[in-house]
């Protein structure tokens, strides 16, 4: 089964291409969706971050909203954590990936924002990122309920640039062209992948960036 990694930096459109994916019968994992199972009632993180954070644990749930302020203004406290819950999202996308495989699937995607700066590169044989200019980017973020310029700047400086993320993938996409645009890059990406047009080898990632479209790596 080929493991493709979807990434990309907060309000690139990265939702939007795992809705493509889906459209294509491709099954998605979302690392946002696993931390949101993760912390509600329930949930295999909220005993460990409850001690960590006991002002967040509100009727059996962590109240996501007090632990993001707890956390944007504390390296400490993110780090702490980012301890509890990587490990517990990379089990939950590993169990996903087998079942993935036991179902027969030759192809699945795993959405993860921070996939370079947790060094999960090795885990996938074809990278994809999503992009957008800055402005539409913004645009995108502060249109978002509670989301302020100063929340905004915090979430981008603990992400490496687009421009980076851009360079170690195998695969860009604009999200900025339309739907219809980020459609026909996921299909034509899942194509090229399953008839072995584009080599699914992390090593060779360097080699395989080739153009799916008119702009070369941005179908």
């Amino acid at each position: 089964m080929i493991v493709v990694g979807l990434t990309g930096s907060i309000g690139m459109g990265k939702s939007v291409m795992a809705r493509q994916f889906r459209r294509l019968r491709v099954p998605v994992h979302e690392s946002d969706a696993a931390v949101h199972k993760l912390l509600r009632k329930g949930g295999a993180a909220v005993k460990a971050v409850a001690k960590a954070f006991p002002q967040t644990l509100v009727n059996g749930a962590i109240d996501r909203k007090k632990l993001g302020q707890i956390v944007f203004a504390d390296d400490a406290a993110r780090k702490k954590l980012e301890k509890i819950l990587h490990p517990l999202v990379r089990a939950d996308s590993s169990r996903f990936l087998k079942l993935c495989r036991a179902q027969g699937h030759k192809m699945a995607v795993l959405d993860i924002p921070l996939l370079f700066e947790t060094h999960q590169e090795w885990r996938f044989d074809h990278i994809l990122c999503v992009t957008a200019p800055h402005f539409v980017q913004k645009r995108r973020v502060l249109s978002r309920k509670g989301m302020t310029e100063s929340r905004f700047q915090a979430v981008l400086a603990l992400q490496l640039p687009d421009a980076l993320k851009q360079r170690k993938s195998d695969t860009v996409v604009n999200t900025a062209r339309g739907l219809r645009h980020s459609y026909a890059a996921a299909k034509k990406l899942k194509k090229r992948l399953l008839k072995g047009l584009i080599v699914p080898d992390g090593q060779k990632r360097d080699k395989n960036k080739k153009s799916l479209g008119n702009h070369a790596r941005h179908p």
